[in-house]
């Protein structure tokens, strides 16, 4: 199993980060050691001091393909869930400083705590999708599919370019604005429509 994930994919999350919105995906991933399932704590590293969350809907592939045909790539996914893509922004800033990869600051230990699914026939359009971020029972951030930059399926038949993809494996689709610092003892709701399906803590 192997996750991949898209970044820079909500205009609004793009403008808050001050990057350049990009012409294709951008696509990063993250080791099987980064996944956190069954809403366990997520264990806050000594090695940075600017951990922010970023939500995101996450994609279930249930079959495997390469080169997939971006008509045909909704037939490679039939579940949707929630996750949260943590990010060492300290880390993050001083690898590109440096013009060096970034992958401690996105595939550390813990750093894609993922929540339940949901059958893809539960969502009548997957281009108008709600879900949000609750921290300490705070709305941090709100997003819907139909802001996606890359749509599922741009990003499907993108990826399987250069990744086959098999069973079981997970896709984050983008975060919208609003990240933020996480801090122990805070504790992470995230929602798909008004369905919670992930609720955890930091410690």
């Amino acid at each position: 199993m192997k996750i991949i994930a898209i970044g820079r994919n909500y205009a609004a999350h793009i403008e808050e980060l001050q990057n350049e919105k990009p012409t294709e995906p951008v696509v990063f991933l993250k080791p099987d050691t980064a996944l956190l399932k069954h809403n366990a704590p997520f264990y806050h590293p000594e090695f940075s001091e600017d951990i922010h969350h970023e939500v995101e809907l996450v994609l279930k592939i249930k079959k495997e393909g390469k080169y997939i045909n971006k008509k045909f790539a909704h037939t490679y996914y039939d579940e949707i869930g929630i996750g949260i893509d943590f990010t060492a922004r300290d880390l993050q800033r001083k690898c590109k400083e440096k013009g060096l990869p970034w992958e401690i600051a996105k595939a550390f230990n813990g750093s894609a705590p993922v929540g339940e699914f949901r059958p893809i026939a539960n969502f009548p359009n997957v281009a108008d999708i709600n879900f949000h971020l609750d921290v300490n029972g705070e709305r941090r951030q709100t997003g819907n599919t139909s802001l996606l930059i890359f749509p599922f399926d741009v990003i499907l038949a993108y990826v399987s370019q250069f990744f086959t993809l098999k069973t079981g494996d997970l896709i984050f689709t983008g975060t919208p604005a609003g990240v933020g610092k996480v801090a122990i003892g805070d504790r992470l709701e995230a929602y798909v429509e008004q369905e919670k399906l992930l609720d955890f803590e930091v410690k």
